[in-house]
């Protein structure tokens, strides 16, 4: 089964990190959204990233930039819906959405996805760890586009609140030091990172 195109998620304004772009902040002497690519591209043929930060600081990837469909970041959700309709351009049934701050994803991400997509009976696909869902990483069908849509002009923008509605479905992955889906949200999240990075 070709596995769905990727779109990493890169829209937020990274207030926690004093409004700096996360993806270009270096770590291990690489951009942290280098790492994310290395971790996903291998699982996909197809892989967009979805900023709103200038298109130039990110030709160096080498990646279709897709910016948010709608004004103002209302959001995660706002990238969901922008990546849906990229893979609706690409003739796909879905596609999976990952942030561009976990530089530890897991190399079976897109492969687990999919098989629970098979008897989620069209929902979406969450990712879960330790009992925690992270609902940004998830398999999105492209079915839901008009009722995200719908959701998003009626002011949603909680990434749980639409997914509850939407009947998703969670994926279980093992907990790990650090978590699969650790997110470097802060200058200590860095450090963290950093540091586990050194430990490999």
């Amino acid at each position: 089964m070709t596995p769905p195109p990727v779109v990493i998620l890169a829209g937020g304004a990274s207030r926690r990190m004093g409004g700096m772009d996360k993806g270009l902040m270096l770590l291990a002497n690489r951009p942290l959204l280098a790492h994310v690519i290395d971790r996903i591209a291998p699982q996909t043929t197809a892989l967009a990233l979805n900023t709103n930060g200038p298109a130039g600081d990110y030709v160096r990837f080498g990646l279709p930039i897709l910016p948010d469909a709608l004004p103002d970041r209302p959001g995660p959700l706002a990238g969901v819906l922008t990546a849906i309709d990229w893979a609706l351009g690409q003739g796909a049934e879905c596609v999976v959405t990952v942030p561009a701050d976990t530089p530890f994803l897991p190399g079976d991400l897109l492969p687990r996805l999919m098989l629970a997509a098979e008897t989620a009976t069209g929902a979406p696909v969450l990712a879960q760890s330790a009992g925690r869902l992270h609902p940004v990483v998830g398999l999105w069908p492209v079915a839901w586009r008009d009722t995200l849509a719908e959701a998003l002009q009626a002011g949603t923008r909680r990434m749980m609140e639409f997914a509850e509605s939407a009947g998703a479905t969670a994926v279980a992955f093992p907990a790990t030091d650090p978590d699969p889906f650790f997110n470097v949200n802060t200058p200590e999240d860095l450090a963290r990172a950093e540091g586990a990075l050194q430990k490999k």
